[in-house]
């Protein structure tokens, strides 16, 4: 499993200077709201300063009644501006968060197909879940939280110093331990996040394929063996979610021993201002006060440092899918001719050992060509370089002199698809599942294709095409996803398929209506069959037979039973050994 990149701090921090950006108005709003709702809070602590030095001066009941009645109002206007301020804060916040996931998921349909499969189920469905999941929390929560309580903190101790600048040094007593703990926390976390998130991406990654491959798994007697792999990927994500709770273990209680230092600091400071004259009663009681409010926003500040350094490590992994280099968007000109020509491709993988060894292939339009040969042939990786997912190490794959992967991706899947045996029901009725392969298609069209081939079973669906299928709906077997996924080819109208043993999960008898059936509508297109069952290649105006790598027969089924090479063999073979060859 490749594990996609991840965006840098300076990335990191640029994503979220543009995601404020994007809504000014909103974000001015909610700061001033806010502003308001501490600046209303700082009345109360002032106002009993008031009460108190106003007492003590032998003021009137009545005046202390006015300063009370100001006290209640402040606390009113307090909480209504909080109110106001959280509402309009969180509809940013799900602004922000839906602009992200929608900016995600457009980043991961342009990464190329080749991309997504060396990535792994795991990396991607962790991103687009728990990753998305946590920068939503910090967008709409952590960072509004920090900042305002952070301008909170401001204002407390601007106003402890507006009492008494002596006062206002005195209240700074604990800030060395916490700023020294934070800076500490900060240079460790972020590493520390981002390992616990590849981690749990590996082990998603792990159980995904296990539950998918559950049947092979069984049949090859190899639960223990994938039992003990779950194992180590569970240790190695619990190893990096203890290095995160260790850091956490020494941060909180460092920092939180310092919440009482400073009106301790205060309290004995202000009474040794106090008996020299220099600040009255009600300044120190004030300022005590102040110090007392500050713990709370500290607190938040603290909290939510902490769920920060998630969710930034989170965003670096979402911006990280645009960090790869999309499909190229080639030549919006198509090329005037539909053949496929593949000169001296070579082909390997990540391992760097070639798949394939100097391919050469004419595919004329209108032709259907076979491909068969033994299991490890190289069949599908030939497949996908005709298709343009992946593109030759050496040699070139051109339709009509243009390189395949230099067409750009919309108009490459316009004029080539390619259908495997691998399908995907999406969630969703029968007739959204058709529609991804042509919107505009009515029912009738939609119908016609399910009739194409031969998916009967569709007309005894309960509620037809409005039927929903997929987890916690109507299932579909392997055999009628496939039918399903036909159906789309017939839709799409490509004018070149290639059909990876795209019939594998039917029974030999629904897979032979399937094909005839498919014939009659795809007469006059270019059809390139991966064959498992060698009626197709009967079938086939030529055949290629690709043995280690390499292209060692091509012909008419006639031509290469009349040459009795490995074709000829095959043949025999899939008949049960008999030589009679008059039926071909």
């Amino acid at each position: 499993m490749t594990i996609l990149p991840v965006a840098d701090r300076k990335g990191v921090r640029r994503a979220l200077v543009d995601l404020f950006a994007a809504d000014r108005r909103a974000v001015a709003v909610v700061l001033g709201l806010h502003t308001a709702a501490s600046i209303s809070g700082l009345a109360a602590p002032w106002l009993l300063g008031k009460i108190i030095d106003e007492v003590v001066a032998g003021a009137s009941a009545s005046a202390v009644d006015r300063l009370t009645l100001a006290i209640a109002g402040c606390v009113l206007a307090q909480g209504l501006l909080q109110r106001f301020a959280q509402y309009y804060g969180h509809r940013f916040g799900e602004r922000a968060v839906a602009g992200l996931r929608e900016d995600f998921v457009h980043r991961t349909l342009n990464l190329p197909v080749s991309v997504v499969e060396r990535a792994g189920t795991g990396d991607l469905a962790t991103r687009s879940s728990v990753d998305v999941a946590a920068v939503g929390n910090t967008v709409r929560d952590v960072v509004p939280v920090i900042v305002l309580a952070s301008a909170q903190l401001g204002l407390l101790f601007g106003a402890v110093f507006l009492l008494h600048p002596l006062l206002g040094l005195v209240a700074f007593a604990g800030l060395p331990s916490t700023f020294l703990a934070v800076r500490w926390y900060l240079r460790r976390a972020s590493a520390a996040y981002l390992a616990e998130g590849a981690a749990s991406a590996e082990l998603t990654d792990a159980l995904t394929t296990t539950a998918e491959g559950a049947r092979a798994v069984e049949a090859l007697r190899l639960t223990e063996a994938r039992i003990a792999f779950g194992r180590q990927r569970i240790g190695a994500q619990w190893a990096t979610r203890r290095r995160t709770l260790a850091l956490r273990s020494v941060f909180f209680p460092v920092v939180e021993s310092g919440h009482a230092l400073p009106v301790a600091a205060i309290l004995l400071a202000g009474g040794y201002f106090l008996n020299r004259g220099m600040v009255t009663l009600g300044a120190v009681v004030a300022a005590a006060l102040y110090l007392q409010q500050a713990i709370e926003p500290l607190d938040r500040v603290l909290q939510w440092v902490e769920q920060a350094q998630r969710g930034f490590a989170s965003l670096a992994r979402v911006l990280g899918v645009g960090q790869v280099t999309p499909e190229p968007r080639g030549a919006a000109e198509a090329p005037a001719s539909r053949e496929l020509v593949v000169r001296g491709a070579r082909f390997s993988y990540s391992d760097g050992h070639d798949v394939l060894h100097g391919i050469d292939l004419e595919v004329r339009p209108g032709e259907r060509l076979a491909i068969v040969g033994p299991s490890g042939a190289g069949k599908s990786t030939l497949a996908r370089l005709l298709a343009g997912i992946d593109a030759p190490r050496s040699g070139t794959v051109t339709i009509g002199g243009c390189p395949v992967t230099d067409l750009d991706p919309a108009e490459r899947r316009r004029r080539i698809a390619l259908i495997t045996q691998e399908h995907h029901v999406f969630i969703g009725s029968l007739r959204d599942n058709l529609r991804f392969a042509a919107p505009d298609a009515t029912d009738g069209q939609l119908q016609s294709a399910l009739d194409t081939v031969g998916a009967d079973w569709a007309g005894e669906l309960p509620e037809g095409l409005d039927t929903r299928l997929g987890d916690g709906a109507h299932e579909l077997g392997a055999a009628e996803a496939q039918q399903l996924a036909l159906a789309r080819l017939v839709l799409a109208d490509p004018h070149t398929l290639i059909l990876d043993e795209a019939t594998a999960a039917l029974d030999p008898t629904t897979a032979r209506r399937t094909e005839r059936a498919l014939a009659a509508v795809l007469t006059g297109r270019t059809v390139i069959a991966i064959a498992h069952r060698l009626n197709t290649a009967h079938d086939a105006d030529r055949v290629a037979v690709l043995d280690g790598g390499r292209v060692t027969e091509l012909g008419s089924h006639p031509e290469l039973m009349r040459a009795n090479g490995s074709y000829a063999q095959l043949w025999r073979s899939w008949h049960g050994g008999s030589s009679n060859t008059g039926a071909c």
